[in-house]
Formats: C-alpha cells, structure tokens, sequence
C-alpha cells in the first residue's frame, strides 16, 4: 500500500465520519418533529456504511494483497423502531383517542453516537497526520 493509498483510506473515514455526525445532528434537530412532508413523525436515520471500491487499475495491482480502497456511506436508512405515543388530546396531531406519534429519536442514544463518531473522527485525523509525517521524513532520509 502506498502512502497516497492511506491517506485516502483516512480521507474516507473522514468524510463517512462528516456525513454520520450530520445525521445525528439532522436526528438531534427533529427530536420533536410530528409532522413530515411524508406524513407522520419524523423517523430517525442511519448511515449504513460499505467499503469503497478500488478504481479498476488499483484493484488489478493489489489483487494479492486485498486492500479496499477506504469506506463510504452507501445509504441513508430509516431506523425501524416504533414512534414513542404520549398521550396529549390537545396537540394538533393527536389521534382519535388523544395519543401522539413522537419520532423514534433517543437523546442519549444521539449523544452516544455523537461522542463515538468524534472519536472515530480524531483517529482517522491521527492517522492521516501520522501518515502524513511519515512521508515528510521520507523525503528527508539522506
């Protein structure tokens, strides 16, 4: 693997890292949204991450040695657990027996989410530095 193949890996965790903490902050931000463009609450969303593809000249000169070509949000999907009902006759979207859908966003789980992806962040900040140093005192080796 060459240095400019690893600072790309890192480069892609960087970037899948960028797009999840926007997610959450999407999931953070309706956290109380019971009314969407689709209908009903807001639903709360993940990433779902694949490994990214090596472009074709890559892929044939690595075949040996199984390398990936770094990670990528594939698709954004909606987590399938159900809304929360609270019991609220006066709210607007209040059902015929006065319960209402709240989306199926945790707090807690959020701000767990948010700390882990900070530091999944940091680490792939640390190795492309890491990587990045390395390279600079290649160049210097005499």
């Amino acid at each position: 693997m060459g240095i400019d193949q690893a600072l790309e890996i890192s480069v892609s965790g960087i970037n899948a890292n960028r797009i999840h903490m926007e997610i959450i902050s999407s999931n953070l931000a309706n956290i109380n949204t019971t009314r969407t463009l689709q209908g009903g609450p807001y639903r709360r969303k993940e990433p779902v991450f694949s490994e990214k593809p090596l472009e074709f000249s890559e892929a044939l000169g690595a075949a040996q040695k199984k390398l990936s070509g770094g990670i990528e949000v594939s698709e954004i999907a909606e987590d399938p657990t159900p809304f929360q009902k609270v019991f609220n006759p006066g709210h607007p979207d209040a059902d015929s027996e006065g319960f209402v859908s709240l989306p199926n966003v945790s707090m807690s789980k959020e701000m767990v989410d948010m700390i882990y992806v900070s530091k999944l962040y940091e680490a792939n900040i640390t190795a492309y530095n890491a990587t990045k140093t390395m390279a600079q005192q290649a160049l210097q080796i005499q």
